[in-house]
C-alpha cells in the first residue's frame, strides 16, 4: 500500500516535471543559462530527464530571473577576499 502511493506520488511528480519541461527547453533555459542560447535540439533533448527531475529548483530560478550559477561559498573563498576597510 506505501509502495503504491509512493509509486503514484512519484508519477504525479514526474507529469508535472514532463509538463514544465516542454516550455522551460524552448524558452526558459536560456533566461537561466545564458551558455544555453547557443544549444542544439540534441542538447535540448538530452536535459529533459534532468529538468523534470530539478523541475521545482528550475522553476523557481526561471521566475526570479537568475542568471547563472550562484556564487559559491566556501572557506577558501572566503579567505580570498579582500576585506573592506572604510
Amino acid at each position: 500500500m506505501i509502495a503504491a502511493v509512493f509509486l503514484i506520488l512519484l508519477g504525479l511528480y514526474l507529469a508535472c516535471g514532463l509538463a514544465f519541461a516542454l516550455p522551460f527547453i524552448l524558452f526558459g533555459v536560456q533566461k537561466v543559462d545564458p551558455h544555453a542560447t547557443q544549444g542544439t535540439w540534441g542538447f535540448r533533448l538530452f536535459i529533459i530527464p534532468g529538468v523534470m527531475a530539478f523541475w521545482p529548483l528550475l522553476l523557481s530560478r526561471w521566475l526570479t530571473d537568475r542568471h547563472g550559477p550562484p556564487e559559491e561559498k566556501n572557506l577558501h573563498r572566503c579567505a580570498a577576499r579582500p576585506i573592506s576597510r572604510s
